[in-house]
């Protein structure tokens, strides 16, 4: 049976290893089952809400695009577009909302945090929050449902925002007809929330990131800052409560961690575990560092490749738009 996966990154930030070991491979490892059509954009309407400095944004779409395709991404192979670049998406998502019950969105985690941040501080619960925030969920049932994916590779944090978008499809299929197929997720059970060297969750705002294809000095820097203890080396260390040990084992493979919780156990010191950190996820790295730096000379490669991209998906885009507006009654008059 065919399966069609769809994955997305805001571009709100440079890439760096979580999103790297979080998302980009596991989908690219993902494209290369049989019978998988895969489809991967670049959410930059996502990217708004947050983020209101232009030239961050426009930094972002560029070092993400070249980031999954430094990472293997073959854009013959695959659908790799820009979301601005499919307005039929907009159109679909303010068609869903208004099929979506407003208390379905009021349960967002991302909205209901933002209002809870309000009332910690004592203010209007509605300060702050603009209706980007609030109907995320929506536009991103319409990611998903635009080319009806069967399959959606999601962390925990995200879980929810697929159950709504499948809540949202079945209203819409029985109200209207069976338009939307209903999606799955695709969870990696075995995966783990990557931390950032201060060992919150690795992410911008926190300031905390280990960055994916920076210079061998820049990643050093990174990992030379992940927070340790006071023990000294020859003193046994405890792996599973180390920032550290929790990074290294998000890449190295069941043989080498074996072997660091050894090294833990007979006292290494804290200089030499993160140079052994440093040299394994080094090296990882070295092949799309060099890919990244060759595409990086091309100015008008990703031009090219997301003009490739909309061009091959927004057919279909249009051709689900007006099945769903002949649903609804808002099709030509003739």
């Amino acid at each position: 049976m065919s399966r069609r996966i769809l994955t997305g990154i805001t571009t709100t930030g440079i890439p760096h290893i979580g999103n790297y070991f979080g998302a980009i491979k596991p989908a690219l490892q993902l494209s290369c089952e049989k019978n998988v059509s895969s489809y991967f954009f670049l959410a930059d309407l996502h990217a708004i809400i947050k983020q209101t400095n232009p030239n961050e944004i426009k930094v972002s779409v560029n070092e993400v695009a070249l980031a999954w395709l430094s990472s293997g991404l073959d854009p013959e192979e695959s659908f790799f577009y820009r979301q601005s670049n499919i307005p039929e998406i907009t159109e679909l998502a303010w068609i869903l909302s208004c099929v979506t019950a407003k208390g379905l969105i009021n349960r967002s985690h991302a909205y209901k945090a933002a209002v809870q941040l309000n009332h910690d501080h004592t203010k209007d619960e509605d300060k702050g929050i603009s209706m980007g925030l609030f109907s995320y969920p929506v536009l991103m049932a319409a990611d998903i449902l635009m080319f009806n994916s069967s399959h959606v590779p999601v962390g925990n944090d995200q879980l929810q925002h697929l159950e709504i978008t499948r809540d949202i499809a079945e209203k819409f299929n029985h109200q209207y007809g069976n338009a939307f197929v209903i999606p799955e997720a695709i969870i990696n059970k075995d995966g783990k929330l990557l931390v950032g060297h201060d060992g919150r969750k690795m992410s911008k705002s926190y300031n905390n990131v280990i960055p994916f294809l920076s210079s061998e000095k820049e990643l050093k820097k990174a990992i030379s800052k992940i927070v340790t203890n006071s023990l000294e080396p020859g003193e046994p260390k405890d792996h599973s409560s180390c920032n550290l040990f929790l990074i290294y084992s998000a890449f190295a493979s069941s043989e080498n961690i074996a072997e660091m919780k050894e090294k833990y156990k007979n006292g290494i010191g804290w200089g030499d575990a993160k140079e052994h950190v440093f040299n394994e996820l080094n090296s990882l790295i070295i092949p799309l560092r060099e890919k990244y730096l060759e595409l990086k000379d091309q100015p008008h490669y990703l031009d090219e490749v997301l003009a490739l991209g909309a061009e091959k998906v927004r057919p279909q885009a249009k051709e689900l738009l007006l099945k769903i507006k002949d649903l609804v009654g808002i099709s030509s008059i003739s």
